[in-house]
């Protein structure tokens, strides 16, 4: 199956939960193939072409998205379907500092209103774009947690 209908039967399999993010960490469906949708570097979710307008939409998609390797897939317990993230998954907008010196806590929140401290498990990092050599700061999780 492809086009819209792909991405709403996606949608369709998300048992639902009263709390906190679907356990994507513990599904493993088979691979079905790739589809068109595309994370562009500023953010914006596109499908098809066309940037997913609905900020809902986009949060919804983005509870069931999991790293493995270097790809990224949206993930049901019964299907697992590739798309592509030009750079990172989530953008941050938003960063409150509070305390001083070794107290002080760095609290960012993401265009998907996930929000999350720096630290062990969101270090800051900076990676460099090795075709433009442009600096790309990150904060996220630990390789092998959730995102």
């Amino acid at each position: 199956m492809s086009g819209p209908a792909k991405a709403n039967d996606l949608l369709g399999q998300i048992p639902a939960s009263e709390r906190g993010l679907p356990p994507v960490h513990l599904w493993n469906p088979d691979f079905c193939g790739d589809i068109d949708m595309r994370i562009a570097r500023d953010g914006t979710w596109y499908y098809m072409g066309s940037p997913i307008g609905r900020k809902a939409m986009v949060k919804l998609f983005s509870s069931i998205l999991k790293r493995e390797g270097d790809r990224w897939y949206l993930v049901t317990p019964v299907e697992k379907v590739g798309i592509r993230v030009d750079d990172a998954p989530f953008l941050v907008v938003a960063l409150e500092a509070t305390g001083q010196g070794e107290r002080q806590t760095l609290r960012f929140t993401d265009n998907c209103d996930n929000a999350f401290d720096a630290g062990a498990e969101h270090p800051l990092r900076v990676e460099t774009d090795p075709a433009t050599g442009e600096p790309s700061p990150m904060c996220g999780l630990v390789a092998g947690s959730r995102h």
